[in-house]
């Protein structure tokens, strides 16, 4: 078979080879919240998937910091999703969609108080639970002294947490981990942004004033730009 003859049939044989398109890689990062509820409704799971992706470790903090226990705050985590998902057909971008989903969790730990559940004295340990509690890496950190240290200030912070009034530990929760506005706070709550301000204001005073006697050991949250406005 002469050069010609295979030329000829490589070209035969590629003459109604199918062209394929370069393929897609779908990116969602730059979409926003209620554009991927949107794509949700109307069938794209891979939506939900980052949306869930994208605010889970918040929504399981917040919960898990009201219940203190690892196994009503999944409950709890399940449930709002459930809701979420229930909802999609008519969810309208009224609000942030951060906003609505913490409004269904605060709407989740209240029915859970109603229905007489007790708050168990133990704490749940998992990363998850104290991810926005975890002090700034450094060798000092795995020091035994400077883990002593560290231990005790989350042991008073889970109780001063603990002994605030609900209303305040509530605003300061969502404060603390939703990144929502004291607007979007309040109206999650069903009050006033002067009501949500004072509530977020006293509880953050009453958790500084007890790790106050803690020296050189930061404090375990940080507040958001607008504390200054408090």
């Amino acid at each position: 078979m002469t050069a010609a003859t295979l030329e000829g049939a490589a070209l035969s044989a590629t003459a109604f080879r199918r062209t394929r398109a370069p393929r897609r890689v779908r990116t969602m990062e730059g979409v926003d919240d209620a554009e991927l509820m949107r794509r949700y409704a109307a069938g794209d799971l891979h939506a939900f998937q980052h949306l869930y992706s994208r605010h889970r470790s918040a929504l399981y903090n917040y919960l898990a910091r009201h219940a203190r226990d690892r196994d009503v705050a999944h409950d709890l985590f399940q449930e709002v999703w459930a809701r979420v998902i229930a909802s999609r057909a008519r969810y309208e971008p009224r609000a942030k969609f951060r906003t609505f989903l913490f409004h269904i969790a605060h709407n989740c730990f209240i029915d859970h108080c109603r229905r007489g559940a007790a708050r168990p004295e133990r704490v749940a340990d998992s990363e998850q639970n104290e991810s926005a509690l975890v002090m700034a890496p450094g060798p000092s950190a795995e020091r035994p002294d400077a883990r002593a240290e560290q231990a005790e200030t989350l042991a008073r912070y889970r109780a001063a947490l603990d002994a605030l009034p609900a209303e305040q530990r509530d605003a300061f929760l969502l404060y603390e981990e939703s990144g929502l506005s004291l607007a979007e706070i309040a109206s999650i709550s069903g009050v006033g942004v002067e009501t949500a301000k004072s509530r977020v204001r006293y509880a953050l005073a009453k958790l500084r004033r007890a790790l106050a006697s803690t020296a050189d050991v930061p404090v375990p949250f940080a507040g958001t730009p607008e504390e200054s406005s408090l």
